[in-house]
């Protein structure tokens, strides 16, 4: 992706502000992990670096999908530690972008954090999860019935349901994400 295809794409961005009012789905638990997390100092100090790159980010998520009710309100308190300015980015609205960033190569797993410099060059991106929440879903869908089974559709929301609850409920679930974050950054 070049320099020039980053910074319009931050200028589109809703702030963090904007796109939390415009949430139908998930607002209570992004707000609950927001409102709950804390950092360690060996975090706190990790983000004071990264705040002297000058980085801004670009945040492609969607408001009914549970990992953003887990990532985006840590990864913004990240930010705000980081001198770090987010934009959001729906999606399904930008699969140009999207489709830039796809896990596996082949989904459009989100939320996707693109960390850009003040030119606009991609200097880290981290998403859709921790590996310790995809080794957790992973688990969980194991568990599931086959896909033409009757009763798949509905073990399958029973799953997905259960999920995003232990990882907007969990603190040591979001320290997964705080401390994978930190590889991602750290470079």
């Amino acid at each position: 992706m070049t320099t020039l295809a980053h910074n319009p794409w931050f200028e589109k961005g809703m702030t963090y502000d904007e796109y939390t009012k415009s949430m139908k789905v998930n607002r209570e638990e992004l707000t609950r992990v927001y409102e709950q997390l804390t950092f360690t100092d060996e975090d706190l100090a990790v983000w004071k670096d990264v705040a002297k790159r000058n980085w801004r980010g670009i945040v492609l998520t969607a408001d009914w999908c549970g990992d953003a009710a887990l990532n985006v309100p840590i990864l913004q308190r990240i930010a705000e530690q980081s001198s770090v300015e987010l934009r959001y980015l729906i999606r399904d609205e930008n699969l140009e972008l999207m489709d830039q960033y796809l896990t596996n190569g082949t989904s459009r797993a989100i939320p996707i954090f693109i960390f850009i410099d003040e030119q606009g060059e991609k200097q880290a991106v981290w998403g859709p999860r921790s590996p310790e929440v995809q080794e957790l879903i992973t688990g969980l869908r194991s568990q599931l019935p086959a896909a033409d089974a009757p009763d798949f559709a509905e073990k399958q929301n029973n799953v997905y349901r259960s999920f995003k609850e232990k990882i907007t409920s969990d603190p040591a679930i979001w320290r997964t994400v705080i401390d994978s974050v930190k590889a991602a950054v750290r470079g």
